[in-house]
């Protein structure tokens, strides 16, 4: 454990909450986890938080709220326990990690926007398809203004739970306005995909993009291979399959350039499996994220470490 930590907290004890325990445990990074908690006294997940000895409690946000040392909590809940939780984290003086698709806050991709919203209150991760897209339309708009994105997630089966299946509206609809506000992109827009193969594949994504005029093709390159890096920091498995597609199309409005990027994502495997690059992804960011605020909070004249 680093020598200076900020108390964090986990609330949600499925497998989104159990990977990124797992993930701050693995690598701290100025984390120190000092609660895991949910609202099921039998939990799996309580039961492995303690057998990892990080104190759990199954009172939910109630126990995570009686301790004011704890400064960041990471929402692994559902929209609507979100839009419970988050004013009374703010009352706390609390800053809210949300992976749920609640989009109270600011959108956040740690490698597009970060830095700009570290005083917020609460950031959103978004959703799995725009942690792993908006960084390469970001990175296409970096070198010229993209006129429109589209972008095709393609995810297992096996790793779509309960709240990916009922909450595919929301994520059509704020991956596409995160393609808008971080991509940068003119119109967005986003489709989602089960794939039921067995054995399960890993998180595909493809990447339409078409730019508003004509571009330099080696600083279109250029600027998506540095973004791909930049993503690896924290999501390893994050790898393009094959070279950035250039082409020339026919619209009514006359030939257009267009750039075409295909993406896998593979997860670590700290506690999902290595096919669930969906779910991966969130929580490496989100983890990405929250080292980032301890820093900050570290760096701060009032700051409190553990």
């Amino acid at each position: 454990m680093p020598s200076k930590t900020i108390k964090t907290a986990i609330l949600g004890t499925g497998n989104i909450g159990s990977d990124l325990m797992l993930k701050i445990l693995r690598k701290p990074e100025r984390l120190d986890l000092a609660l895991f908690a949910g609202i099921d006294p039998k939990s799996e997940g309580l039961a492995r938080a303690r057998e990892l000895g990080v104190s759990a409690s199954d009172q939910g946000i109630e126990a995570i709220l009686e301790d004011p040392e704890i400064k960041i909590v990471f929402e692994a809940t559902s929209a609507r326990a979100h839009q419970y939780n988050a004013p009374r984290y703010e009352e706390a003086g609390i800053t809210a990690i949300d992976l749920t698709p609640a989009a109270i806050g600011p959108y956040v991709v740690p490698p597009a926007n970060l830095n700009e919203h570290l005083g917020a209150s609460n950031l959103n991760m978004i959703t799995c398809g725009g942690q792993a897209t908006i960084p390469l339309v970001h990175a296409i708009s970096q070198v010229t203004q993209v006129e429109y994105a589209e972008i095709v997630s393609t995810i297992a089966s096996a790793s779509a739970g309960p709240g990916t299946r009922q909450n595919i509206d929301e994520f059509t609809f704020t991956t596409s306005r995160g393609l808008e506000a971080l991509g940068r992109a003119k119109r967005g827009k986003a489709i989602i995909i089960l794939n039921p193969a067995d054995p399960p594949i890993h998180m595909r994504n493809t990447i339409y993009a078409m730019p508003a005029g004509d571009f330099d093709e080696n600083e279109i390159t250029r600027s998506i291979v540095e973004m791909v890096s930049s993503v690896q920091e924290y999501v390893p498995g994050y790898r393009l399959k094959g070279e950035p597609i250039l082409d020339t199309v026919n619209t009514p409005g006359g030939q257009r350039r267009t750039v075409t990027l295909l993406l896998e994502v593979e997860g670590t495997g700290d506690f999902l499996p290595t096919y669930a690059g969906n779910l991966d992804i969130m929580t490496a960011s989100a983890w990405r994220v929250g080292q980032t605020l301890a820093a900050q909070f570290l760096n701060a004249p009032s700051a409190t470490a553990s």
